[in-house]
């Protein structure tokens, strides 16, 4: 990660993600990384399922094709928007997003690029921020199988997570729920790469899921990170995106 107020090449917001790259964040690193082409040792190749399957049939379940673009309003613990794209490429998805806000009296914009494989495992999160301390950017990568590296470093406090999840935003709770695929009445830990939304600090967070009824269409979950003291009834939409996470984010679109 560069630190808060650390020189950012090309600036947030002013394409550090966008420009000079694949369309849809499928180049897979930012300027000036070092490039991982090789495996890193002991990480074993995870298989993909096809394109046709990151659209429908993720896990034990089944979920709507993903929409192109998907929009949240902030709200209670903070004020703010998020909007985020979606494109399939391959056995990869891309999802990239940009999500800003006030919290506290302290405003922060964040933009990201997310990659995750055809079973919705987590490959590649790289994350540009601003706030009034200055610019940060944060690259984490998986081998879909658990094992981690943070701005090219092995971080081993994140082993068996499978997920990352960004402080600043509400679309990546559908990270373990379309990997997941959990049947009504089950619940399953999902300990996940959580990165804060002011500064990008990196850590582990465990967090469980257990799916109740579901209501009409929608299916339910209720969510716990024990870390946090915190717990919610999130409910999802039938492509598995959160339509309500109480006290965070509610669908604008």
């Amino acid at each position: 990660m560069t630190p808060a107020g650390g020189h950012c090449p090309q600036g947030l917001l002013a394409g550090w993600l966008v420009r000079g790259r694949a369309p849809c964040c499928l180049a897979r690193h930012a300027p000036g990384r070092r490039q991982n082409s090789t495996p890193v040792p002991g990480w074993p190749r995870r298989a993909g399922l096809g394109t046709a399957d990151i659209g429908g049939n993720v896990g034990a379940m089944s979920f709507a094709p993903l929409p192109a673009t998907a929009a949240w309003h902030h709200r209670s613990a903070r004020s703010g928007f998020e909007v985020v794209y979606f494109q399939a490429g391959g056995d990869r998805c891309g999802i990239e997003g940009w999500t800003t806000a006030i919290e506290d009296g302290a405003t922060w914009a964040v933009e990201y690029a997310i990659e995750v494989d055809a079973a919705w495992a987590t490959r590649s999160a790289r994350i540009g921020g601003r706030s009034a301390a200055g610019f940060c950017t944060a690259l984490v990568e998986a081998d879909g199988s658990g094992h981690w590296l943070v701005d090219g470093e092995p971080a081993p406090d994140l082993d068996g997570c499978l997920d990352v999840d960004l402080e600043a935003s509400a679309v990546t709770n559908a990270l373990p729920v379309r990997r997941m695929g959990l049947p009504v009445a089950a619940s399953a830990a999902a300990p996940a790469a959580y990165v804060r939304a002011a500064g990008l600090a990196v850590e582990r967070l465990e967090q469980a899921y257990v799916r109740t009824t579901d209501e009409a269409t929608c299916q339910r979950y209720d969510y716990t990170a024990p870390a946090f003291g915190f717990g919610a009834r999130l409910v999802y939409d039938q492509a598995g995106l959160v339509l309500d996470y109480p006290g965070i984010a509610v669908r604008a679109g």
